[in-house]
């Protein structure tokens, strides 16, 4: 344990000490702030709307209004912003020459993804972090329903970390921080758009296909709703991509 500490303090102390952690956390929490300015603007002229003609009302809450589509827009910059946050993990290793060092050090390979993953998981929740201040300005002076507001957070951070998984393994298979970002970037936006092309096919194959949708099981937790099973996809995408990094590692341990 004290092994893996080691590791993600020296990593989370890289991350701060270099502009790729303020750089990321402020570009993610700029545009995320946009998109709460402008959800909310839009549905302030909504609600004008309502008091002229109340039939348009009954169907105007927060949390269908603002949270959901705040939540949906901030799981697309994710998309973009943590590929930089995990392309550099293991692929600078390689380009430096570090990276057999690191696997000549007393620390098994679990542990030095664990240090690497959940430091970039720590930064990512910083990010997060940044965009309450759109739900705590709706609670100070609107009163939503906070139990949707938390399930949509707990569906986010669940998806930053099966993203964060999906980069750490890319990220040790190649020496280019560039090529580990885009591969990255490739594979969580497929998993995010699979299900799209159930409308295409028969209805077995597009009930498989909603199960491998990163899209699908968000939407419940959008929703304020927390489902086990859409907990479980989210644990075991995680798991899988980390089972996937160990794996390369060891496999790297056998060429060298």
């Amino acid at each position: 344990m004290r092994r893996l500490a080691a590791i993600y303090r020296k990593e989370l102390q890289y991350y701060f000490q270099s502009a790729t952690a303020y750089v990321v956390i402020g570009l993610f929490t700029l545009l995320s702030g946009y998109f709460f300015y402008s959800i909310f603007r839009y549905y302030n002229y909504l609600s004008y709307q309502a008091s002229r003609e109340p039939y348009l009302g009954a169907s105007l809450n927060l949390i269908d209004g603002v949270m959901r589509p705040l939540l949906g827009n901030v799981s697309i910059v994710l998309l973009f912003t943590l590929p930089l946050i995990t392309m550099r993990l293991l692929a600078e290793e390689r380009k430096q020459g570090t990276f057999e060092l690191l696997l000549t050090y007393p620390v098994s390979d679990l542990e030095a993804i664990m240090g690497k993953y959940l430091a970039a998981l720590t930064v990512f929740a910083v990010m997060l972090g940044g965009t309450l201040v759109g739900p705590a300005l709706l609670a100070a002076y609107a009163k939503p329903e906070p139990g949707p507001i938390a399930a949509g957070y707990l569906g986010l951070f669940l998806t930053g970390c099966a993203f964060v998984a999906i980069g750490v393994f890319f990220s040790s298979l190649t020496n280019s921080q560039v090529v580990a970002g885009v591969a990255t970037f490739g594979v969580a936006l497929f998993m995010l758009v699979i299900g799209w092309a159930s409308a295409f096919v028969g209805p077995t194959l597009a009930k498989v296909l909603a199960q491998f949708s990163l899209l699908e099981h968000f939407d419940s937790f959008s929703k304020g709703l927390i489902n086990s099973q859409d907990v479980t996809y989210y644990v075991f995408l995680t798991v899988f991509f980390l089972f996937l990094t160990l794996r390369s590692l060891e496999s790297t341990h056998w060429r060298s």
